[in-house]
């Protein structure tokens, strides 16, 4: 293992968007298991040390590459079209106002059954954003598109979170 890899690399899996979880579960608790501090307990401390180093960078991968938005980001940014969500918020036109309806329903949402609609349009909204990212960057190879969808996709799981909050409102 080379701390320098990428996550892919440390994984041993292909640089693309779609992976298989379970393949991405079984490589992490393989890899966790190989660099244990436990297991290096008999070569002393600095060996401990190396291993938990290790063990951190194997949690900081995993966490990047079973999240797809995450993994997204990270395959942008390895293919020189990073996030940049802070300082780069441009976004198409129709998504532009799809958000603003969104944003009108959740305001006029007044039962359970509304917020379920809106709940049904972001699902459908982040699986075609989903499936978008994962042409632009596979099939493509266009990761400055996948960036922007990637934004995209930041902002609809962020208002997913919104609507959860009104969701537990109501049912106060």
């Amino acid at each position: 293992m080379n701390l320098q890899s990428n996550d892919f690399e440390l994984f041993g899996l292909p640089e693309r968007f779609a992976q298989d979880r379970a393949a991405i579960d079984a490589r992490w608790k393989e890899l966790q298991r190989e660099a244990h501090p436990d297991k290096f307990a008999a070569q002393g401390h600095a060996a401990q040390r190396v291993a938990m180093q290790w063990s951190v960078r194997i949690n900081e991968a995993y966490q990047r590459l079973k999240d797809p938005l995450k993994r997204a980001a990270y395959l942008c940014d390895l293919r020189g079209a990073p996030i940049d969500a802070e300082n780069n918020t441009a976004m198409p036109a129709d998504f532009l106002v799809e958000q603003m309806e969104w944003r009108e329903a959740l305001d006029e949402a007044r039962s359970a059954a509304d917020l379920d609609v809106l709940e049904n349009q972001l699902d459908r909204a982040r699986n075609e954003t989903l499936q978008n990212i994962g042409q632009l960057l596979d099939e493509r190879q266009d990761a400055a598109a996948a960036a922007q969808r990637v934004r995209a996709l930041m902002f609809i799981e962020r208002f997913g979170h919104d609507v959860e909050s009104r969701v537990d409102q109501l049912g106060q």
